[in-house]
Order: structure tokens, then C-alpha cells, then sequence
């Protein structure tokens, strides 16, 4: 505890330097947390999305990508949120107002708040690593589904018919991109 004054009374709130290095703290690690969380909904979308693609339901995938593009927007928003609190935080810790995450943690002035933004560090690390992959294999996927339905429509040939005026199967060589008899 700390004493004020000859009379030795502890003060009803701490100074005003203590109580904006409480609040930025407090507000960057809130931020944090969402970052987290948005991060962990991203993973979920894109593990639902490639869920989608193993289930073959093609249909689904432009709704799962635009979930996907959703999420990743409300990311952007809060990476923003993000990035003005660490350039508080980091003028007030005498880190500057570009300072990174990390070179906050080595200018913590104490160690819960070194350990707190060591852990949003680490944790975003690791939900950043698993989308990662998560994107990597989804991206595996399309590909390989795009290489199979070329490969499929390339086998189709001559074979494929196409209609005359009418409606009816016209014979492939009656089937011409440009009209001969002009």
C-alpha cells in the first residue's frame, strides 16, 4: 500500500498515470481476447467449409465463402482496434507507437502484464498456425475438385451433343462455333 500526504491515507483511486496504464492494459487485452475469438469462429467457418467440400454438396460453398470473407472482415475491424491500443499502450510503456506485441512484452513494467500479453501472444500464434493449414488443405481440395471436373469435361469429347433450333440432339458434326454458310 501505498501513503499520501503527512497524514498517511491511501488515496480512493490510484493517480492518474496509474489509472490510464490500468485502462489501456485492460482495454488492449479485451481486444485481444476478441482478436482471439474471431480468430477460433474463422477456424470454425473454414473447417465447416471444408467439410462441405469433402461432403461433395458443391452448392453450399459460395455460402461458406462468404461466411468466411465475413469473418475475415470483422478481423480486419479488430486487428484496427487492435493497433491503436498497442500504440497507447506502447507510447505509455515507452515502447513507441509502432511497437509490436512482442516488444510490448519485453517493456511490461510488471510481470502479470508481461505474462497476460506473453499468453494473448502465444495463443494467437497458435490459432494463427492452425488456420493456416486449415486454408492449405481447403486449398488442396479446390484444386484437386477443379483438376477433376476439367479432367471430366476434357473426357466428354465429341461424344457431347449439342441442340438444334428445335431442342433436339444434333449430331457433333453439325455443331459449329461459327456459321459456314454466310
Amino acid at each position: 500500500m501505498r501513503a499520501t500526504g503527512s497524514a498517511g491515507r491511501i488515496p480512493a483511486t490510484p493517480p492518474e498515470d496509474e489509472r490510464e496504464y490500468d485502462v489501456g492494459t485492460n482495454e488492449l487485452s479485451t481486444l485481444l481476447w476478441r482478436e482471439r475469438q474471431l480468430l477460433e469462429l474463422l477456424m470454425f467457418k473454414l473447417d465447416e467449409q471444408q467439410l462441405i467440400l469433402a461432403s461433395g454438396k458443391s452448392r453450399w460453398l459460395p455460402h461458406a465463402s462468404r461466411e468466411v470473407e465475413q469473418v475475415m472482415e470483422r478481423l480486419r475491424e479488430a486487428s484496427l482496434a487492435r493497433a491503436v491500443a498497442v500504440a497507447d499502450v506502447g507510447d505509455l510503456w515507452g515502447a513507441g507507437t509502432d511497437a509490436s506485441l512482442r516488444q510490448l512484452i519485453e517493456k511490461a513494467p510488471d510481470d502479470a502484464s508481461r505474462e497476460i500479453l506473453d499468453a494473448h501472444l502465444a495463443g494467437l500464434t497458435a490459432l494463427t498456425d492452425q488456420i493456416t493449414a486449415l486454408r492449405d488443405v481447403n486449398e488442396q481440395v479446390l484444386r484437386a475438385a477443379v483438376r477433376s471436373t476439367q479432367e471430366t469435361l476434357s473426357g466428354l469429347g465429341d461424344e457431347a451433343a449439342t441442340y438444334d433450333a428445335r431442342g433436339h440432339a444434333a449430331s457433333p458434326a453439325d455443331a459449329r462455333i461459327f456459321e459456314r454458310d454466310l
